[in-house]
């Protein structure tokens, strides 16, 4: 029976490799996250033996994964901005693409602007703009308390004192915000539609899906946020949304009708267009 490292690499391997094609380096992720330790321990250590009780969360680890579950939910952290951020299954779990997002803000947002991130769920985005906007000042929303815990204590964990985190209402994306105005609003709503086959054939079946799905063309949420935005935002701001690679024309009329200037849609670097941003310019003299 597989007690050492190196054997119990080679078992999570041949249990992932019809699942997955790069069985051993998520075995590897695996098995570190069951012993508390970095991949480098794997390769520093190969012979050493794993004690009873990793051995037995790493066994479930694989069955688990095996099954679906996302990396990031069994060993509880996922890396955005270069940052290591925690997750639970009550967040999503941030992807690279979002990353444009935090890019354009960056562009746009003065050092000491405010900045509101509304449906923050693991808060990945605040925090990456508090990391980078040391005088900024930040207003993460969520509809969910649960999100919101894991938010602050990655916050908490990155030392950052610049981000407020509130709870928000599910009929109102801006019921956080009371009559505040914001230089910048950025958010990555749900954009999928619920009758999107991924949402229960897929890995993102195990992410909470009212954080995914958004009415019958995943516009629900981009509409409300796009059409009650223009009151929440100071003259010259900027609102930028993510989106599905397929709404952005649809997104950009959207903005277009909420009488933004300068709308534009932004690729990520698989190509794809993934942002719309527009500014609220102040009615000619």
């Amino acid at each position: 029976m597989a007690e050492t490292i190196s054997e119990l690499l080679s078992q999570g391997r041949r249990d992932l490799e019809a699942c997955y094609p790069n069985p051993r380096f998520e075995a590897e992720l695996l098995l570190a996250a069951a012993l508390g330790q970095d991949r480098a321990h794997l390769y520093a250590c190969p012979e050493a033996n794993v004690d009873a009780s990793s051995k037995a969360r790493f066994v479930d680890f694989v069955a688990r994964r095996a099954e679906g579950v996302p990396l990031a939910y069994l060993t509880g952290q996922k890396e955005f901005w270069s940052l290591s951020l925690q997750v639970t299954p009550d967040t999503l779990i941030p992807r690279p693409e979002t990353e444009l997002l935090v890019d354009l803000a960056l562009e746009r947002a003065a050092g000491n602007a405010r900045i509101a991130d509304l449906g923050t769920g693991s808060g990945a985005i605040a925090i990456a703009l508090a990391t980078e906007l040391n005088d900024a000042a930040l207003v993460a929303t969520d509809v969910s308390d649960d999100a919101l815990s894991v938010a602050r204590a990655n916050a908490a964990a990155h030392q950052l004192e610049n981000i407020e985190f509130r709870l928000g209402r599910d009929s109102d994306w801006f019921s956080a915000l009371a009559d505040e105005q914001f230089d910048v609003i950025v958010s990555n709503p749900p954009y999928v539609s619920v009758d999107d086959p991924a949402l229960t054939s897929t890995d993102i079946r195990f992410e909470p899906q009212d954080a995914l799905a958004a009415g019958p063309d995943g516009l629900d949420a981009l509409r409300q946020i796009i059409s009650g935005a223009r009151p929440r935002l100071n003259d010259q701001g900027f609102l930028m949304v993510e989106h599905g690679n397929e709404q952005g024309n649809t997104v950009r009329q959207l903005f277009l009708k909420a009488g933004f200037a300068g709308v534009a849609t932004r690729c990520d670097l698989a190509g794809h267009e993934r942002v719309t941003l527009g500014q609220l310019l102040p009615p000619r003299a």
